[in-house]
C-alpha cells in the first residue's frame, strides 16, 4: 500500500472513530437534555398550580371552583408560537389534583377523577415530603407514548393536604429533540468533513514532499543535478540535506578515484616523451636535434598544462549544482569576442571562419562559461578542418530555446567513435597529423550546457563534416 494511502487511512480511522464517539455522545445527550430542561419548567409549573388549587381543595369546591374554571379556560386557549423555527399550536399540560389520601379530586382530562393514585411515584413521594416525578408509557412497548409527570405538594399551613401534578406527553418534545439531533449530526458531519479535508491536505502535502524527495534522491543516484526539495528546517529539509551530503561524500571518493585513473593514463604519454627528450638532450647532439627535442619538451609541457587546467575546470563544473552568475548575454557580442580570438588562428591554418546570427539574440546565463563552451566547439572544428576548409558559427532562436551551431567540412566522426565523443580524454587523431587534444573540450561544453538547462549534440553533416549544436534556454 502506498504511503499516502496508509497515512490517510490511519488519519481517517482515528478521526472517524473519534468523531463517531463524539457524535454518539452528543446525540445521546440531546433527548435527556431536552427532558431535563422541560422537567425544570414543569417543577415551577407544578408548584404554581399547587398554590392555585390549594383554596378550592381545602374548601371542597375543587371540581367546580375558580381553579377548575381557570384550567378549563387554559385548555380552550388557541396558541401559535414560533419557537426557534418550530411552531407550537397546542397547550399540552394535563393537570390533576389528589387529596392527602392520593384520591384524584380533579383531572383536567376527566379520565381519572375518583381513582386512587396513591401508589404512583409522583403522588406517593410528594405525600412523603419528597420530590415526586415519574415517566409512564401508555403502551409499554412504545417509547413514544411516554408522559412526564411532575408533582408539587398542596399545603394547609405546614401540613400537606394534597398533590398537584402537571403532566406533559414526551411526544410533544419530539420535534425539538429531532431538531437538536439533526443540528448535532449536521454540524458533526460538517466538522468531520472539514477534518477529513484537512487530513487530505496534510496527506497530499506529505506525499508530494516525499515524492519530491524520492525524485531528488533518484536524480542524485543518476548523477544529475537537482535542487533540494526543501531548504527549511523541517524533517524533509534535513533529510534532503543529509542525502546531498551523502551523495557528495560518495561522489567525492569515486570522483577522485576516477579522475586520478584518467589523469594518470593521459599523463603517461607526455611524461614519457618529456623523459625521452630530456635523456637525449643530456647527450652530445647536433644543434638541429637539440632544438627539435627541446621543442618536443615544450610541446608536451603545454599539453600537460592544458590537460590539468581543463580537468580542474571540468571538475568544478561537474560539482556545480547551479550557475553562480545569471545575466542576459548578447550572443552577438559573444560572437564578436570569439571572432577576435579565433580569426588569427583560422587564418594561420588557411581556414575560413565565419559568424552569423539571425537577429539580436539574448540568452540568460554565465557569459564566461558560455564563451568557454562555444570556444571548445570552435577549437574542435578548426582542429578537424583541412587547409582551405571553412568553419561556420551561427545562432538562432526557436520558441523558448536558442541554438548555437558550429559546422565544419572535415572528415566527420567515424562510426566507432560516435558513442564516445563526450567521453573524458577521448580524442581522435587530427587529419594533419597534429597531436591529439586533451579530449575534454566536448565534456566541458556539455557540462556548461547542462548548467544552462540545455545540451550539446554532435552529428555528421551531409556531404562531409560535422555539426555541433548547443541548445540553451533563453
Amino acid at each position: 500500500m502506498k504511503l499516502w494511502a496508509r497515512v490517510f487511512l490511519g488519519y481517517f480511522f482515528v478521526v472517524g472513530l473519534a468523531g463517531w464517539f463524539v457524535l454518539r455522545v452528543f446525540v445521546g445527550e440531546v433527548k435527556p437534555g431536552v427532558r431535563e430542561a422541560v422537567e425544570d419548567v414543569m417543577v415551577d409549573s407544578a408548584n404554581f398550580v399547587a398554590e392555585l388549587a390549594a383554596d378550592d381543595l381545602i374548601s371542597g369546591r375543587l371540581p367546580s371552583g375558580r381553579f377548575a374554571d381557570a384550567v378549563a379556560a387554559y385548555r380552550r386557549r388557541e396558541v401559535r408560537a414560533p419557537i426557534w423555527g418550530l411552531e407550537k399550536v397546542s397547550l399540552d399540560f394535563r393537570i390533576y389534583v389528589t387529596d392527602d389520601k392520593g384520591i384524584v379530586r380533579y383531572d383536567s382530562s376527566g379520565q381519572a377523577v375518583g381513582l386512587d393514585y396513591s401508589q404512583w411515584r409522583d403522588v406517593w413521594r410528594t405525600l412523603q415530603g419528597q420530590y415526586g416525578a415519574r415517566t409512564t408509557r401508555s403502551d409499554p412497548s412504545d417509547e413514544e407514548t411516554s408522559t412526564l409527570f411532575v408533582a408539587a405538594p398542596i399545603y394547609s399551613g405546614q401540613r400537606i393536604v394534597g398533590v398537584a401534578t402537571v403532566a406533559k406527553p414526551v411526544a410533544a418534545l419530539k420535534p425539538i429533540i429531532q431538531r437538536g439531533e439533526r443540528a448535532v449530526l449536521r454540524h458533526g458531519a460538517f466538522l468531520l468533513g472539514a477534518t477529513l479535508l484537512v487530513g487530505a491536505g496534510f496527506t497530499a502535502w506529505l506525499t508530494l514532499s516525499m515524492n519530491r524527495l524520492v525524485h531528488y534522491a533518484r536524480a542524485l543516484a543518476g548523477g544529475n543535478r537537482a535542487d533540494p526539495p526543501s531548504r527549511g528546517r523541517d524533517e524533509i529539509g534535513e533529510l534532503a540535506r543529509a542525502l546531498t551530503a551523502l551523495r557528495q561524500e560518495v561522489d567525492g571518493r569515486a570522483y577522485v578515484e576516477q579522475y586520478v585513473q584518467h589523469l594518470t593514463h593521459e599523463m603517461k604519454s607526455p611524461l614519457a616523451a618529456i623523459r625521452g627528450s630530456a635523456e637525449l638532450l643530456s647527450e652530445d647532439l647536433p644543434e638541429a636535434d637539440r632544438t627539435r627535442f627541446a621543442q618536443n619538451v615544450s610541446t608536451q609541457v603545454s599539453r600537460l598544462h592544458a590537460l590539468v587546467d581543463r580537468l580542474l575546470r571540468l571538475a568544478q563544473l561537474e560539482k556545480l549544482q547551479k550557475l553562480e552568475v545569471v545575466e542576459p548575454v548578447s550572443v552577438q557580442a559573444l560572437f564578436s569576442e570569439l571572432q577576435q580570438t579565433f580569426l588569427p588562428i583560422a587564418r594561420k591554418r588557411d581556414i575560413e571562419l565565419g559568424f552569423s546570427i539571425a537577429d539580436s539574440l539574448t540568452v540568460r546565463g554565465d557569459r564566461f562559461l558560455l564563451g568557454q563552451a562555444v570556444s571548445a566547439l570552435i577549437e574542435n572544428a578548426l582542429d578537424f578542418s583541412p587547409p582551405g576548409g571553412s568553419v561556420e558559427c551561427s545562432a538562432r532562436r526557436e520558441g523558448a530555446n536558442a541554438y548555437i551551431v558550429v559546422t565544419d567540412r572535415g572528415p566527420g566522426i567515424p562510426d566507432f567513435a560516435r558513442a564516445r565523443i563526450f567521453e573524458r580524454f577521448f580524442s581522435l587523431p587530427r587529419p594533419d597529423g597534429a597531436p591529439r587534444s586533451t579530449g575534454l573540450g566536448l565534456s566541458l561544453a556539455q557540462e556548461i550546457a547542462k548548467l544552462h538547462h540545455g545540451s550539446v549534440t554532435v552529428d555528421n553533416r551531409e556531404g562531409g563534416g560535422v555539426s555541433a549544436t548547443m541548445s540553451l534556454a533563453c
